[in-house]
């Protein structure tokens, strides 16, 4: 019989790094040197704050870039990475670089100055991973919980352990093929959690559960 899946939280513990950026020089050195952490806050920051939008609005940097410093095409590159498609922060924060990287050569000097008061600031998050009182032995458990855990716990698990955790599937993909639910695991390594919302997500979830779970 395969191992209960123990449902995990999280919480974040919002820091200021004491450095901020006024041009995309500044931006892009900030990139180089802040840690992972800040990265994965302001990538991630605006889903987890917009659970109900669908789809997610851009990351911090795209935004900072399009609205303070009225660079709409490069804020738009920055919006554009597919967030899902990289499996560690650094990778996503080379691919980052990158972008600005080439604008900087592209324009073989330094942009302007943002207006005063408009400063990017960058953040990082401390992440303290917290077990549950919740399991599932089987798939219609596992259902039933997936109806009632925090949304904390369901972006954790949804989110979290794919990009900040290094993992390239759901921690309920690995459950699922260990208990013998290869299709349906296969299924949902297949979802991408950034195209709706996280209520959305939970619903998808439980119908596809749902329905492997009456035939079972």
């Amino acid at each position: 019989m395969a191992e209960t899946f123990r449902f995990l939280t999280r919480l974040y513990l919002v820091e200021l790094l004491g450095r901020q950026a006024r041009n995309i020089a500044g931006l892009l050195e900030g990139l180089r040197l802040v840690p992972e952490s800040s990265v994965f806050y302001h990538t991630h920051r605006f889903l987890q704050q917009h659970l109900h939008l669908s789809p997610e609005p851009p990351n911090d940097f795209a935004f900072w870039v399009a609205n303070a410093m009225g660079l709409e095409p490069l804020g738009e590159r920055l919006a554009s990475l597919d967030t899902v498609s990289f499996r560690t922060t650094r990778d996503l924060r080379d691919r980052c670089v990158e972008i600005l990287e080439a604008y900087v050569r592209e324009r073989n000097a330094r942009s302007g100055d943002c207006p005063e008061g408009q400063e990017f600031h960058f953040m990082s998050c401390r992440t303290f991973i917290i077990p549950t009182s919740r399991e599932a032995r089987n798939l219609a458990e596992f259902r039933d919980v997936l109806e009632t855990i925090s949304v904390n716990s369901l972006c954790f698990h949804a989110l979290d352990a794919r990009l900040k955790l290094g993992s390239d599937e759901y921690d309920f993909s690995r459950w699922l093929d260990a208990i013998g639910e290869s299709e349906l695991a296969r299924e949902i390594a297949r979802l991408d959690p950034y195209t709706i919302t996280i209520e959305g997500l939970r619903k998808d979830l439980i119908a596809r559960v749902s329905r492997h779970v009456a035939h079972s």
